[in-house]
């Protein structure tokens, strides 16, 4: 069941900069404004020919701690914190220009691209953005991880996140759900971080993998609780869980109309419910009239 809200895209030119977590060179990603119709669309300014990809799923590839997208030489790594806060803030049109294939790390969540984001203000556009409205129960089940998906009475866009890994494990079993807007997003996932145990730290960096991150760029988690941080919520892992199955999702390129919970799911998990929604939105979707008469352009401010 398809329906549709007004497109957005920003008011101005902003920036983020900042370092990769696997590669640590200095990246800088640029957000600019985009005409209705066009979408989310990545570009290499570092490479001949500045060459581009959609940031769309037939082009994702969801491996251990990130999603990818690839579109022939145009390669992006660990696109779903930036891809979250698009979302997040409804941006539908932009173009993202980076000097380099991986996304900045930054403390490991959304928040310094929502800081960018809302500063350069939102513009509505005389155009219609598709919604998947969920209207059976669906899931997808990888192992003991698990998506589910069900209709939403009240016709609103509903997260979350059940993050139970054993008695053993030095997280807390913990959960998150909420109904996501641009106000909600912005206050209660956005700063979320990225988060590890201090077992997987310390292999990865053996394993020459990040050994310029610090145990303050994000969550590292020991028997003591974080190393050298602090939680910025009490649940601040399941949180951030919930801002990856965002991102991860958005790639369907539609709003989706539903309540979407995530047990013990990942970026593989997201990736193959993101192909299963991109399937059900082709066999739903019907012509339509892309502008609509009633709709007026105009600036607000972000959320």
């Amino acid at each position: 069941m398809i329906g549709y809200r007004n497109e957005h895209t920003i008011a101005s030119t902003c920036e983020v900069v900042g370092r990769g977590y696997w590669s640590g060179q200095s990246i800088r990603v640029r957000f600019l404004p985009a005409s209705a119709g066009t979408g989310i669309v990545f570009v290499r300014t570092d490479l001949p020919g500045h060459p581009q990809c959609p940031a769309r799923i037939e082009f994702a590839d969801s491996v251990q701690f990130r999603t990818n997208l690839h579109n022939g030489e145009a390669c992006f790594a660990m696109v779903e914190h930036l891809m979250a806060a698009l979302a997040g803030l409804e941006i539908d049109n932009c173009v993202v220009e980076t000097d380099a294939e991986e996304m900045p790390g930054l403390d490991g969540s959304s928040d310094a691209y929502v800081g960018a984001l809302q500063s350069a203000g939102l513009v509505i556009q005389a155009a219609l953005k598709q919604q998947l409205i969920i209207d059976r129960p669906m899931s997808v089940r990888q192992g003991d991880a698990c998506i589910e998906v069900n209709p939403c009475e009240d016709m609103r866009s509903h997260y979350g996140y059940r993050l139970d890994y054993g008695a053993a494990s030095v997280i807390p079993k913990q959960s998150f759900q909420f109904d996501l807007t641009p106000r909600q997003f912005s206050r209660q996932v956005a700063a979320a971080r990225t988060f590890v145990t201090l077992e997987q730290a310390q292999q990865l960096r053996a394993g020459g993998i990040a050994k310029h991150v610090s145990n303050q760029e994000l969550l590292v988690i020991g028997e003591d609780g974080p190393v050298e941080n602090q939680f910025r919520y009490r649940n601040e892992c399941a949180r951030h869980k919930t801002l990856d199955l965002i991102g991860d999702l958005s790639l369907v390129g539609v709003d989706l109309i539903g309540r979407f919970v995530s047990e013990r799911g990942g970026h593989r998990l997201n990736g193959m419910l993101a192909q299963e929604l991109s399937q059900m939105l082709a066999h739903s979707a019907t012509p339509h009239n892309m502008f609509a008469p009633q709709a007026t352009q105009k600036t607000r401010r972000a959320a």
